[in-house]
């Protein structure tokens, strides 16, 4: 039956991404969400990085790691949202092969790096609270950079791994992709080819990224209760809790909707769970994370009123 498709179709050069199939009115409605959603994320992002950068008092390892968070929440947004966009107020939504697949590699690119960046930040957390004596040196300068160098190499190599796999498929005759950007579970589902390798090499990879990371983050917290718990005073105990709590949040959602939508049996043959899904850790969660960072760190909110007093 393959090898009959792949005679009488030729090679797809475009795909169509049906997006959300609703009345014309409600599409407008969702791109007017949308771009809201857009640019908070936008804004808040960016004030995250420039507040950050600009004052002195932030320049430490927790907020260099936040830094490079909310830099990758914005690129990643910035990956899918104006395609998004300009689908929901277009007839034909298409998108070209080759830009399907510089789609594909950026959004895994920073998706991944952001899954190990996590990880890094409770590395991190436990260096603080559990060893305060030898942070300087666990956490130096140098450290720091190569931590974040590190999590973008993982990423790169997995995105690159993926996108060569997704992309060496044969896609004849049918091109509409039922999702709103180019990913895998819907580009898998109307390949021509034999996709069980592709399937197999998905779980793989996202449950091998998953468990390590997920590893990392659980046993820093291990330690880190473990500690905090002997801490004598309630003050010090909720001061420790409160500089975890925020990237707990961001952890929770961020692995729990990318468990949903990649390690989990039947993902990509569930495309309507898995569209809802993707809004959330596309859009909503870079939106959410510099809200969840500012309005609980009193050093940022600190820091943006020392900038707007100057000015």
């Amino acid at each position: 039956m393959k090898s009959e498709l792949n005679r009488n179709y030729s090679e797809v050069t475009e795909f169509i991404l049906l997006g959300f199939i609703t009345p014309p009115k409600v599409q407008i409605l969702l791109f007017l969400a949308f771009l809201l959603i857009y640019m908070v994320t936008v804004l808040g992002n960016s004030s995250m990085v420039i507040v950050i950068k600009v004052d002195s008092r932030l320049h430490t390892p927790m907020y260099f790691f936040l830094r490079n968070l909310s830099y990758l929440d914005l690129c990643y947004s910035t990956v899918i949202a104006p395609q998004t966009l300009a689908n929901f107020l277009s007839k034909e939504k298409k998108i070209s092969y080759n830009g399907c697949a510089a789609q594909f590699f950026f959004f895994a690119l920073f998706v991944t790096t952001e899954g190990f960046l996590l990880a890094v930040m409770a590395f991190d957390r436990f260096s603080a609270i559990c060893s305060p004596l030898l942070y300087p040196v666990h956490m130096s300068q140098k450290v720091c950079a190569q931590l974040v160098t590190g999590s973008y190499i993982c990423g790169a190599i997995n995105s690159m791994v993926q996108t060569g796999f997704t992309f060496s498929l044969r896609f004849c005759g049918e091109n509409r992709l039922d999702h709103f950007f180019c990913d895998v579970p819907a580009l898998i589902k109307i390949s021509c080819a034999d996709t069980s390798v592709n399937q197999i090499v998905l779980f793989i990879l996202s449950a091998l990224i998953i468990v390590t990371t997920t590893t990392v983050i659980v046993v820093s917290y291990a330690y880190i209760l473990s500690t905090v718990l002997k801490i004598p005073s309630t003050r010090g105990r909720g001061k420790a809790f409160s500089t975890c709590g925020s990237h707990i949040a961001v952890v929770s959602l961020f692995y729990g909707a990318v468990f949903f939508m990649y390690a989990q049996p039947g993902a990509i043959s569930s495309p309507g769970p898995n569209k809802a899904v993707a809004v959330l850790y596309t859009l909503l969660i870079p939106m959410l994370n510099p809200l969840i960072y500012s309005l609980r760190n009193r050093d940022v909110k600190g820091a943006v009123k020392r900038i707007l007093h100057r000015k």
